[in-house]
């Protein structure tokens, strides 16, 4: 999910007016004493769950929608949440089951129906969604979704409603850990409600989780309210959750000492030196699946030539992560050396080392490797980052000023700084990017083959550099097809070999996840993706 990196909204949009601005609401929440007020960004895209992929909408519909599985707040471990059974022969043909008694907000009854018309709807191209990648491996996604032309047929083959409670599903290959990714908010149903009058949907989604939107106003915050009809195991036990918008981390915790906020997921950088001693035990650091990349535009003929891999490897080399992430992140990053996270642990295809000395801080090996690759495109690199969230004008100038001392030249490396998290990834989406640019991943399930798939497959949902390569495809293709889950890690660890070798994106740091609340707040955590539980979350 690009939001640690990966919010225009259509005709109609809720502007319902608030009193509370992003730095107001007293009490914590300003919305009833049941109510909790976290920081937040405005999403890029409306909040579609197939159109939804970075953090800050995945956050609303993570509270509004509950699919087939439901990755453990502790463990990460799919678990069945709609799915009373995914059964399969073969790894290729499966049956889906689904629990009777889940409805809608609005009445509407969750049937196979739901799931099967809102799959074939995100794999569409004539819809346009950002996660129709992710329904690639269902049979006559080629036909529905086809590279270049039209789309020649309107459903995937490879869906079929059986009856109420049962749906079909053929890939067009065996992909074994196919029922683990149905936890992903791409693969939620969807009422009948959407299709029938889409615009007022998107004005206010209706989902089938613990939460309801209440209302939204883009800039200001959005307002969830808890849904009392919702049937499923993990009710809300406060009465809703205000979301603000920031467009600075630090006034953000700001106002959480101040008392008009309850809940920053994201300390800034520049106060982790005080966060222990300003909140005590209501600080939270703990490991997230994050890992913090710099990306390149190989649709830019300067970054994808002959020799530009060495350029791309030397600047590797010329990044001191450990002074980094000691000196500004104070523990809430670890130098990458591969590029999953440490959460998969060594089983699941974490590799500590994988990326060898290209990792390692070697100022004269780097300023040689550049140099016989070409040196920099026009003499000069600009890091793009957002400046509205994340301290990341703190890292990208850390880097810069290593890069520039190891390339003896204070003007190598600069900042190009965009204001808002959804101007810099509507910028990435258009291509528009000349340089090197940030490019966290947030998992979107704790699987290796999300760590790599969706960044480096060609043209894969967020490979937003472009890059592409036969081999590093072809081994994906095979360790999704292994049913053997330790053949099927290993053979991704090879394909993770190919964009080592090509340093395909710079990896940086592994991210904890961080976050303070207020004394009003108790059973606060973070998931293994860095996002609060809020449902969990009790207020006094």
């Amino acid at each position: 999910m690009r939001g640690a990196t990966h919010a225009r909204w259509a005709a109609g949009a809720m502007a319902v007016a608030f009193a509370a601005t992003a730095c107001g609401g007293g009490g914590g929440s300003g919305a009833g004493a049941g109510v909790l007020s976290s920081s937040w960004g405005d999403p890029q895209n409306p909040l579609e769950p197939a159109n939804t992929n970075e953090v800050q909408g995945g956050k609303v519909l993570d509270m509004i929608f509950r699919g087939l599985k439901r990755y453990d707040s502790k463990t990460g471990q799919a678990k069945n949440m709609l799915a009373e059974k995914i059964d399969t022969p073969d790894s290729q043909n499966f049956t889906i089951t689904v629990k009777d008694g889940w409805t809608f907000s609005n009445g509407e009854k969750v049937t196979a129906k739901s799931f099967v018309d809102a799959w074939n709807y995100g794999a569409s191209l004539k819809n346009n969604q950002k996660n129709a990648y992710f329904f690639g491996y269902i049979e006559g996604y080629d036909q529905v979704h086809p590279a270049s032309g039209s789309q020649t047929a309107d459903t995937l083959s490879g869906l079929k409603v059986v009856n109420d409670r049962t749906f079909t599903v053929k890939l067009n290959q065996k992909f074994s850990s196919f029922p683990d990714t149905l936890g992903y908010v791409a693969f939620a149903p969807l009422p009948q409600a959407f299709f029938k009058d889409h615009a007022a949907w998107v004005s206010k989604p209706v989902g089938n989780g613990p939460y309801q939107i209440d209302s939204y106003t883009k800039g200001a915050q959005m307002a969830l309210k808890k849904w009392d009809g919702y049937s499923g195991p993990d009710k809300a036990r406060n009465d809703g959750v205000t979301l603000k918008v920031y467009t600075d981390s630090d006034t953000a915790y700001t106002d959480l000492l101040a008392g008009n906020l309850d809940l920053v997921d994201d300390i800034p950088a520049s106060q982790l030196k005080n966060v222990k001693k300003d909140l005590g035990d209501r600080y939270i650091n703990t490991p997230a699946g994050i890992i913090q990349t710099l990306a390149f535009p190989y649709y830019d003929q300067a970054w994808n030539k002959s020799g530009s891999e060495k350029v791309r490897t030397g600047l590797s080399m010329a990044i001191n992560r450990k002074q980094i992430t000691e000196t500004i992140f104070r523990r809430t990053r670890t130098p990458a050396t591969d590029w999953t996270s440490p959460v998969l642990g060594p089983e699941g295809g974490f590799q500590d080392g994988l990326c060898g000395t290209a990792c390692d801080y070697n100022p004269a090996e780097a300023k040689r490797m550049i140099q016989e690759g070409g040196g920099l495109p026009g003499g000069q690199i600009k890091i793009t980052y957002n400046a509205d969230t994340g301290s990341h004008r703190m890292w990208v100038d850390a880097v810069c000023n290593s890069i520039n001392n190891a390339l003896g030249n204070d003007k190598a490396c600069v900042g190009n700084p965009v204001g808002t998290f959804a101007d810099f990834r509507n910028q990435i989406s258009q291509h528009k990017m000349t340089g090197p640019f940030r490019a966290g991943w947030q998992m979107d399930y704790p699987l290796i083959q999300n760590f790599l798939q969706p960044l480096y497959y060609t043209n894969a949902s967020s490979n937003d550099g472009k890059w592409s390569n036969a081999q590093f495809d072809k081994l994906v293709d095979q360790a999704n097809a292994e049913s053997d889950t330790a053949k099927a890690v290993s053979t991704f660890q090879q394909a993770e070999g190919v964009v080592r070798d090509n340093m395909a994106a710079i990896p940086l740091w592994y991210q904890n996840g961080s976050a303070g609340y207020s004394q009003r707040l108790s059973d606060v955590a973070l998931n293994p993706f860095s996002v609060p539980v809020y449902n969990e979350i009790k207020v006094s």
